[in-house]
């Protein structure tokens, strides 16, 4: 008989040490070691983990039940580790899963083990707040890597480097006034105009280039800045212009060429007086010990682009980066030991900004490369010079980005990079140019000018074609393309509008005719993508992702989430449905606007969606799995614990499967969101399932759109006749064919009369709209000549009207019914149906729950407490199919509609806590419809449960004693 070994719990800390060694080679692993806390010589953590330009991190781990484990951890934090001038500022607490001790193999026992951990900070916080993470020992490096990077330091450091920026902002400002040429020309160079945004960038940029300059101290023989912009120094501009005129030799050209030209082009004095400032401000940024941040700049980025409401480029938030990075490269079926493999991979990034989104991508490729007994230092030369390809049209864009990157590896040179600013605007030939949607018709554009290859470089940034290269960008060329688009968007670029003002082209102070024509350009272009004008150029960008993209490849977006659900994304959704396979769209349940979103500062809601290109006469793999999570990610172990949990999740609840909710996702203990697989669509159908915290109401919501009543708490399905609203009525005019400019519209829109030929119930009020029955609020007057037109118009008038603009948590209704035939307007377009007595049963339904809960499931939830439809979107509205009522069901509907046509409601996202609602649910089930008394008490409970959607309250708070009614 072979006995068992049993191990004790320094001896499971060497062999994990040992693991996380090979791991993590760029770090220095100890274990079971005393005399590595300053004052302390007798302490022995169970594992230490130190690296340069990191803060040391510490793991206290127990064999089960591992009662200490958290207690241990916490009394080493604030300790000073030796010889690295730093504390601890993260202790991960851990405990061995139950029988290690007793296995054969310890070795191979700790590389199977499912470990479980916490991580406990210094300021008394923990991740995650209760219970604790599962994962492999390479789960473990992660977040070791992860939480060696303090979070509060990061933040005292942007802080800093802020301040410091607004400084030199000042200095610029006042050199604005007394030398104006001399601003003038740094603007050139940046592509901006002389505005505050432009000074404040260019201090950044010099800014970043300084901190940068600090970390090459020691390597190459750069000198320390306080050799060479110090009091003592007679000339720190020269000294500044000589210093990084050799490092250029070296290379770092993303970073200090741009520097070293808006130094150049001060005078000496106001040159020592910024430079001095930002020196004191480089200081300060290395006092927080975050100086080696990849990403510090640029997270002050997205607060300095002077034309974001026309470019509206968000910068992505570093955890929401990571977010999707890793989901992404999850996709991705490469061997990442394998340098050469990784080096044959192209990825791009035709929007990059800042360079979030590649950052995070590097990182997470680096981290699998080194977990896999990778040579970092060696890769980074690979990556810079021929993976990662970036574009922008902001040249400030362009060097945050490089600087980004090349920081990965700060001691490591490189060649060439693919990073291009592309030309925008109107070009000196007297041709327009649209950025990185030039390449939507071709492989290759002329880039505004080269910061890729020194090399081909002859003279400053701003200079004449000398400067610029031919950026090759291969269509089917990119194993991964991640991006964040602009979302801007062309309202009037439809019907007698078009070829007005371009939203989407008028930044950088770009003229009427210029924005026209670049707009044009654009639609010559869209030929065979996804590309709508009312989706915005989002759309565009995502067209050109998919033609970039190699079968095979992975495409990771960030979009508005009405790419989801608008009509005009339609054409996308069709795209992704019948091109891609392992597709994920993942979303926020939030209540609150300003969280909706995985970038800074858009107020709107977000989705992210990543899939995998098919190959060629490969199967379509599996259904769409759709995550929505209650908050974005905040800070890198969340969204890597986000990121596990939807890439790794085998079993996954389908839409279909009735009423029982998604697959838990959980962070620790708490549930942090649901997953849920849903059937694929082949014709850009809605995608529904996004934004819900319960989707059981989603399960609810489908079933009925398949003409069953599924409802939660109930064993068995029922049937229920549905069909599409655009079955059985027309859907009315779009309002601009009502009152838009002539020749489009024949009438004129005036106020109410009593009296009036074509009376219109036009616009919103929810203090007028809390009965079923509501009065025209408008007139409408046949303009002269139009008659003709107006009569055709005037046929699409009816009774029953449509809330296709439904705020829930402060309106009614989502029918309203006029006792007179009216006119649809923007807010209340017609529903015409042939036969008069659906208007009435329309009108009952669609204020019914089951009514509201459909609405609500084919809209689009992309602002907090709200539900919008296209018209055209409307005519696929789930709906009860009236024509499979009897007579006498139809003088059912009829009775009930009159009994409640003078009855108030509540807004609807108190439709639980209504009487007056809970009467008409109960008449629509019971009268109605014929079920049960148990089946009004399922829809009740639906109602609750609607009616707890962030979606729905949107964060309003319930009135005191609003309780469920039955």
């Amino acid at each position: 008989m072979t006995s068992t070994a049993h191990w004790t719990e320094p001896s499971a800390n060497a062999a994990l040490g040992r693991r996380l060694g090979g791991m993590l080679p760029s770090y220095t692993v100890l274990y079971e070691n005393t005399q590595q806390i300053v004052g302390r010589p007798a302490l022995q953590p169970d594992i230490l983990i130190t690296a340069p330009g990191r803060a040391p991190v510490v793991i206290e781990a127990e064999l089960m039940p591992a009662y200490s484990a958290e207690n241990e951890a916490k009394d080493r934090l604030g300790l000073e580790v030796k010889n690295t001038a730093r504390t601890i500022d993260a202790a991960i607490a851990l405990r061995y899963p139950d029988g290690l001790e007793d296995t054969d193999d310890l070795s191979a026992g700790i590389h199977d083990a499912r470990l479980s951990y916490c991580v406990c900070y210094e300021d008394g916080t923990r991740f995650p707040e209760s219970g604790w993470l599962e994962g492999s020992a390479e789960d473990l490096a992660d977040l070791v890597r992860l939480v060696s990077v303090p979070q509060r330091a990061v933040d005292e450091a942007a802080d800093a480097l802020e301040k410091g920026i607004d400084r030199a902002a000042a200095i610029l400002g006042q050199l604005a006034e007394s030398r104006p040429d001399v601003v003038t020309s740094i603007a050139g160079l940046l592509g901006m105009s002389e505005v505050l945004q432009t000074y404040r960038m260019a201090g950044a940029i010099v800014a970043n280039a300084m901190v940068f300059h600090e970390r090459l101290v020691g390597l190459h023989g750069v000198k320390p800045l306080s050799q060479l912009c110090s009091t003592r120094v007679s000339s720190p501009k020269e000294s500044i212009l000589d210093a990084w005129t050799e490092v250029l030799k070296i290379n770092y050209w993303p970073i200090f060429s741009i520097a070293r030209d808006i130094v150049e082009q001060l005078p000496a004095a106001e040159a020592s007086q910024l430079l001095s400032n930002l020196r004191s401000t480089v200081e300060d940024v290395a006092a927080t010990g975050a100086n080696q941040a990849h990403d510090l700049t640029g997270r002050i980025f997205q607060k300095l682009i002077a034309d974001r409401k026309y470019l509206a480029t968000f910068y992505t938030l570093p955890a929401s980066a990571a977010l999707l990075a890793r989901i992404a490269v999850s996709k991705m079926d490469v061997d990442w030991s394998d340098a050469e493999a990784i080096g044959n991979l192209r990825i791009g990034d035709f929007a990059c900004g800042t360079g979030a989104l590649l950052s995070a991508v590097y990182e997470q490729i680096a981290t699998k490369h080194e977990s896999s007994g990778g040579d970092l230092a060696a890769l980074h030369p690979i990556m810079v010079e021929e993976v990662l390809y970036g574009c922008d049209v902001m040249p400030s864009a362009i060097h945050i980005t490089g600087s980004t990157l090349s920081g990965a590896q700060p001691n490591v040179g490189f060649g060439k990079t693919r990073l291009y600013t592309l030309s925008y605007g109107r070009q000196e030939d007297g041709s327009v140019a649209i950025g990185s949607l030039e390449l939507l018709q071709s492989s290759s554009t002329m880039t505004l000018f080269n910061m890729s290859d020194p090399a081909l470089r002859t003279g400053s940034v701003g200079e004449e074609t000398a400067t610029q290269v031919i950026a090759d960008i291969p269509d089917e060329g990119f194993n991964l393309v991640i991006m964040n688009p602009p979302f801007t968007r062309n309202t009037t670029n439809e019907g007698a509008h078009a070829g007005e003002f371009n939203a989407a082209f008028a930044a950088f102070g770009t003229d009427d005719q210029a924005q026209r024509d670049m707009g044009k350009k654009l639609t010559a272009l869209k030929e065979g993508t996804c590309y709508h004008g009312n989706a915005g150029i989002a759309s565009a960008f995502a067209g050109l992702a998919n033609r970039k993209l190699r079968p095979g490849g992975v495409i990771a977006l960030v979009l508005p989430l009405s790419a989801a659900s608008g009509y005009s994304w339609q054409k996308f959704r069709e795209l992704v449905a019948q091109e891609y396979s392992d597709i994920t769209v993942l979303s926020m349940a939030s209540a609150d606007n300003d969280t909706l979103s995985f970038s800074a500062d858009t107020g709107m809601a977000e989705c992210l969606v990543i899939a995998r290109k098919v190959k060629g006469g490969s199967p379509h793999t599996g259904n769409p799995r759709f995550a929505s999570i209650a908050e974005r990610p905040s800070h890198f172990p969340h969204a890597s614990a986000i990121a596990a949990n939807v890439s790794d999740t085998d079993q996954v609840r389908r839409l279909e499967d009735g009423p029982y909710g998604g697959t838990p996702l959980t962070v620790g203990s708490e549930v942090s969101g649901e997953i849920l697989e849903v059937p694929k669509p082949l014709d850009g159908s809605i995608w529904s399932a996004v934004r819900l915290s319960d989707y059981s109401i989603a399960q609810c919501a489908y079933a009925l759109s398949q003409s069953v009543l599924w409802l939660p708490g109930t064993s068995e399905s029922t049937e229920i006749h549905t069909t599409r609203l655009g079955e059985i009525a027309e859907t009315g005019l779009h309002h601009r064919d009502i009152t838009g400019p002539v020749p489009r519209g024949p009438f004129s829109k005036v106020a109410a009369s009593p009296t009036a030929t074509y009376p219109s119930l036009w616009n919103h009020n929810a203090k007028l709209e809390t009965r079923m029955e509501c009065v025209p609020d408008s007139s409408l007057i046949v303009r002269p000549g139009m008659e003709v037109k107006a009569s055709v118009a005037w046929r699409m008038a009816s009774r029953a009207h449509l809330n296709l603009d439904f705020r829930f948590n402060s309106q009614p209704l989502g029918v309203a019914f006029t006792s007179q035939v009216s006119m649809g307007g923007r807010a209340w377009p017609n529903a015409s149906f042939d036969e008069p007595r659906f208007d009435t049963v329309f009108t009952v339904w669609g204020n019914s729950t089951l009514g509201l809960v459909s609405f609500w499931w084919h809209s689009n939830r992309q602002v907090a407490g709200r539900g919008t439809t296209a018209k055209t979107s409307a005519e696929s509205l789930p709906v009860l199919d009236f024509r499979t009522l009897t007579d006498d069901q139809l003088s059912t509907a009829e009775s009930i509609f009159d009994e409640f046509r003078d009855k108030d409601l509540k807004p609807a996202y108190l439709a639980d806590a209504d009487p007056n609602r809970a009467l008409l649910d109960r008449r629509v089930i019971c009268d109605l419809l014929g079920f049960d008394e148990s089946v009004h008490e399922a829809v009740r409970r639906l109602s609750a449960k609607w009616c707890a959607e962030p979606s729905v309250h949107g964060g309003k708070k319930r009135p005191k004693g609003a309780i469920l009614v039955i």
